[in-house]
């Protein structure tokens, strides 16, 4: 028996390490046109090899090892185009509609707060506390009950959002997921900003509580969408293909990697809740990314609240029209993420003869110096009536832009650093990005009517400012910063030569 047991991940040869894996099924953060770089291919055959160790080790043991048989697409990965192509836009649209329905309610916030005649910070609660309430919302009869519906909703929503991204990787190879994980990517940004689109015309038009109601109607259309999706883990199609082995051969023997190797539940609690918490005030560049990226997701929430006092309250726009105005910035979206796989030709070069995190900094330089920019256009475009409603949107454009740039270059910047603890890096960013997010919404009305609109926009672009250099000095220091850590990817380089002699 192995003294160090394998991750679940290891049923199946993967091309990454299992720390890896399991950060693309929390967020599936290669984009482009992904190649598979020197540590990654490193990384396969160490894994391969390791396997084929353990189970000639079973095998003497009597023991019959289950594993995926080629050429009978057993395996996810070996599945039709057609069919990998269902998973990856069922599941993207069930990500769309989670991440819908986080901002669809503020097309329309002033709807329940008239009727259900309660204060406008008491409505706000309901994005705070969106993480199967959608019908319950178009219910409520008073504001307890919106906001106890939408906490349950946000838990349901949670579910699509933390396994979608691992669904996509189930099915595709690390060379092919270029692709299939930009949309989904594409998804998750896409659900926020559609949501005061849609959801100011069906305020304008039908009332707040349609908003909730065609909320409704759409997480069933993604509900029955999700009765016919096959299973794509490969762990759980081995488990079942070794439960039926043993079933019909009366044999005990017949058992999957991950049955023999999985280490005992309390020590994956204490990994999964540990090691988040310690990694986030232990690792210098860990805590440094987290706040960037907190406060990237943190201002786009707050312009779901910011721009309809730009146009409603200054420019006396009605609440479709203002959310129209979120067009600007999924336009600088959807830009951005046509660009982002040059970003991967970049990373390929500077990785052709060895690992080299900081070459996933690039695009969050570039956002760095937009994201504060546009913040600046926001505030002294959004104060004043007299000034050209295109003034805000460019705001917006600019805004979306860096977005993506930020946070997928952030991220990925992550992985690449803790590449062995990568989930474990990821869930803290994750938890405090969520709850830093979550508040925006309990200060960010009374921040711009007390502090006046040009002030407090001021005031996000020069926090922008403040943390704008984190990107660039990581990128000059951030080699020596992993040296000193004990977590971190330590720096691998060759030359030409001898890259070539290691792959022979």
């Amino acid at each position: 028996m192995p003294s160090e047991p394998l991750e679940a991940e290891f049923a199946r040869p993967p091309a990454l390490s299992s720390e890896q894996e399991e950060e693309l099924r929390v967020l599936g953060q290669e984009h482009g046109a992904l190649q598979l770089s020197h540590a990654h291919e490193l990384s396969r055959r160490s894994t391969e090899h390791t396997l084929a160790n353990l189970e000639r080790s079973y095998t003497r043991q009597g023991i019959h090892v289950v594993e995926f048989e080629k050429g009978k697409r057993e395996d996810p990965r070996e599945w039709s185009r057609w069919r990998k192509w269902y998973v990856t836009l069922t599941t993207a649209f069930l990500c769309t509609a989670a991440a819908l329905g986080s901002s669809i309610i503020t097309g329309d916030m002033e709807g329940p707060t008239r009727d259900l005649h309660t204060s406008q910070e008491i409505v706000n609660l309901t994005v705070t506390c969106f993480v199967i309430g959608f019908g319950i919302g178009a219910l409520a009869k008073n504001a307890a009950t919106l906001v106890v519906g939408r906490q349950i909703a946000g838990l349901a929503a949670s579910a699509p959002i933390c396994n979608v991204g691992g669904s996509v990787a189930d099915v595709w190879a690390i060379e092919e997921r270029g692709l299939p994980m930009a949309t989904f990517s594409f998804a998750i940004f896409l659900g926020p900003v559609l949501g005061p689109l849609i959801g100011g015309w069906i305020g304008e038009r039908a009332g707040w509580r349609w908003i909730y109601w065609v909320l409704f109607i759409f997480s069933g259309l993604c509900f029955m969408l999700t009765l016919v999706m096959p299973e794509t883990l490969a762990t759980a199609l081995l488990r079942k293909k070794a439960k039926k082995l043993r079933e019909e051969t009366g044999d005990d023997k017949y058992r999957t990697i991950e049955e023999l190797e999985s280490p005992p539940f309390k020590e994956m609690m204490k990994t999964a809740l540990g090691r988040p918490l310690v990694m986030l005030f232990t690792e210098p560049i860990l805590a440094f990314m987290t706040i960037y990226l907190s406060f990237v997701y943190s201002i786009l929430y707050l312009l779901f609240f910011a721009f309809p006092i730009a146009f409603e309250e200054v420019r006396g726009f009605g609440l479709g029209m203002t959310g129209v105005t979120f067009v600007s910035v999924m336009i600088g979206i959807t830009l951005a993420m046509l660009v982002m796989p040059l970003q991967e030709k970049i990373y390929a070069h500077y990785t052709k003869f060895g690992t080299y995190p900081e070459a996933r900094l690039f695009p969050m330089m570039l956002g760095a110096i937009l994201l504060p920019s546009a913040l600046f256009v926001f505030a002294f475009t959004g104060a004043y009536g007299h000034v050209h409603w295109i003034g805000p949107c460019i705001a917006g454009f600019m805004f979306g832009f860096a977005l993506i740039l930020l946070y997928i270059s952030g991220n990925s910047y992550i992985v690449d650093c803790y590449s062995d603890y990568a989930a474990s890096a990821i869930a803290a960013k994750t938890l405090v990005r969520s709850e830093i997010g979550a508040m925006v919404p309990l200060y960010v009305t009374q921040m711009f009517h007390n502090m006046g609109f040009q002030y407090a926009g001021l005031l996000l672009a020069l926090v922008g400012v403040g943390i704008a250099p984190i990107p660039f000095v990581f990128y000059r220091y951030g080699e020596g910063v992993r040296g000193r850590s004990g977590r971190a990817t330590q720096m691998v380089r060759r030359t030409e030569k001898e890259s070539n002699l290691e792959s022979i």
